[in-house]
């Protein structure tokens, strides 16, 4: 008899905030414990999710400081009793500002102290599952990927997206600090990695590598041969 094998990290997503913001519910198939990334608003949708899902939250993980990612993370966590994890603390500017923030997007923000900052090189555990954690600074400077090496699958925050890359107008933001995390760090995982972005749909790092107008390698390419 033949079958499938069924994937040992499953992933749902939950589109939160009125920036559309593509929070992550994600578990362990065969122990159904989980985590949030980047639940940053409309918490009665996220806990809805949560309780169609079957899934026991163990952990929150957090991506970036940016208010639609984590701005009522810490809300939920005390209301939920799971630690946070991430992000960078290179990012305490962005959390430290979340109220401020949140009055000025309209959404709810409150600060928080995550329970472990993240620094590149460390893993997480979600159920018996382990993800890399990836230092990608540029959108904010202390922004985080979480990648998980089985499944070739990766939470990519607002590093990069379908088609774009991440802004780096907003404060500490730094375009070429992103363009060195896109292509010295994510692109060596592998273009059949999957990846989740902060916004839209997902996509490959192979389909970018051929397509994306800001760093593709052909863009790259060009932009080299421009500054030799």
């Amino acid at each position: 008899m033949t079958g499938t094998t069924p994937s040992p990290m499953r992933a749902a997503l939950i589109p939160v905030t009125p920036l559309q913001q593509n929070c992550s519910l994600i578990w362990c198939s065969e122990t159904m414990r989980g985590a949030l990334v980047d639940p940053g608003g409309d918490l009665p949708k996220i806990r809805e999710a949560l309780g169609k899902s079957g899934v026991t939250l163990e952990k929150i993980l957090i991506t970036h400081g940016h208010i639609d990612h984590c701005g009522q993370a810490g809300i939920l966590a005390r209301e939920l009793d799971v630690p946070i994890e991430g992000p960078h603390e290179d990012d305490r500017f962005w959390i430290s500002r979340l109220d401020d923030d949140g009055a000025k997007y309209g959404i709810q923000g409150q600060i928080f102290e995550p329970d472990r900052w993240l620094k590149d090189g460390d893993k997480v555990t979600v159920g018996k599952l382990e993800l890399e954690v990836i230092h990608c600074p540029g959108h904010t400077p202390g922004h985080v990927v979480f990648f998980h090496r089985p499944t070739h699958f990766a939470f990519v925050g607002d590093v990069l997206f379908e088609g774009s890359i991440g802004r780096t107008d907003f404060p500490l933001g730094n375009h070429q600090d992103l363009l060195d995390s896109i292509t010295q760090k994510l692109w060596p995982l592998g273009n059949e990695v999957t990846f989740v972005p902060g916004h839209g749909r997902p996509s490959t790092f192979g389909r970018e590598r051929e397509s994306n107008m800001f760093v593709s390698d052909a863009v790259m390419a060009e932009q080299g041969a421009g500054q030799g």
